[in-house]
């Protein structure tokens, strides 16, 4: 679509996802949502406020603390004709709501050979460096991206929460929806007014290069691009990749950038045992060892719980730095 300032505005990642998802229940009237205090309060960070006022009770609908249970109905109310938003505050929480999205969502179109439709959207809270603790501050899509039947959605900018949450209200499968918090106000850009799709498994270069391909999920995308604005600067030109989302994922793309610049580092906040980062790097392994004049690197959060402390939190997580001596490693084996 051709953005023009005529016809787009400055949002943020937040505002961005929102007014995504009320254009799109201003022209269904099926979509639903449902959370803790959606109502009363718009929910976590307010991201539905206004929606009880603007789209009334019956479609806004506030929920007990009890995250199974109201899992539950909204894969009942998917199973039986309505489009369910769901917002599960923070991913973390997805321990007691196991079953409804990993045995019922995930597999209720298999098991009813293809007759039943799960168009459930589940909303959630991912990442860390806002100091939310070990609770609060996990990614752990890559548990969701294991299962078969689930989509996976990860956006990084305004631009592209907009356009995939679109995408995922129009889906007839379930999605998992996931927003890094330390985004929502953090990042801004220019985004059309008017509704638009992201198709999945599409991804976006994020910027070109041509010395080293860095893959990167949310908040590493931004993080990505700083270090390489830094390597920039001495002589090692870089491509960053978004995948936008995980499942599907565009190979094709990781591949295509892989081929060009001979070199690989994947960048991922989730942990690094069976997460986004090793899968990534199976895949260049496995279908693109060719292209490839280096080890493939990657650089992730540390193999322990999310410490509270904001220093401690720090030296756990992704950052600038790391991708950078990552890059200058890789690429000095040429």
């Amino acid at each position: 679509m051709q953005k023009t300032e005529a016809t787009s505005k400055n949002l943020t990642f937040l505002q961005a996802i929102t007014e995504g998802l009320a254009q799109e229940m201003e022209r269904d009237k099926s979509i639903i949502v449902m959370g803790e205090d959606v109502r009363a309060w718009g929910g976590v960070f307010a991201r539905f406020k206004g929606f009880r006022e603007r789209f009334g009770d019956d479609r806004v609908i506030d929920t007990p603390i009890s995250e199974s249970g109201f899992l539950g109905a909204g894969v009942g109310a998917a199973a039986t004709g309505l489009r369910p938003v769901v917002d599960l505050m923070f991913v973390d929480f997805f321990g007691v709501t196991g079953d409804q999205i990993i045995n019922q969502a995930a597999k209720m179109k298999y098991m009813f050979g293809g007759k039943a439709k799960i168009p459930l959207v589940i909303t959630t809270l991912i990442g860390g460096g806002v100091s939310a603790a070990a609770q609060h501050s996990q990614c752990l899509y890559s548990v969701f991206a294991h299962i078969p039947g689930i989509k996976c959605v990860v956006p990084s900018t305004p631009y592209d929460g907009k356009g995939l949450i679109v995408t995922a209200l129009r889906q007839d499968d379930p999605v998992m929806f996931f927003e890094h918090k330390f985004l929502h106000s953090s990042v801004e850009g220019m985004v059309p007014s008017e509704s638009y799709s992201i198709p999945f498994g599409v991804a976006d270069i994020k910027r070109e290069g041509s010395d080293v391909t860095i893959v990167g999920l949310a908040r590493t995308v931004h993080q990505s691009l700083e270090a390489a604005a830094i390597l920039e600067k001495e002589g090692i030109s870089v491509e960053v990749v978004d995948p936008r989302t995980i499942v599907p994922i565009d190979e094709q793309a990781i591949l295509n950038s892989v081929k060009k610049t001979g070199r690989l580092i994947v960048v991922d906040e989730d942990y690094p045992r069976c997460g986004m980062a090793t899968d990534i790097s199976a895949l260049v392994a496995e279908k693109g060892f060719n292209y490839l004049d280096a080890p493939i690197r990657m650089v992730t959060s540390l193999n322990t719980p999310v410490p509270f402390s904001p220093v401690l939190e720090e030296a756990y997580l992704p950052s600038v730095e790391r991708i950078v001596q990552a890059a200058r490693a890789t690429v000095s084996r040429r």
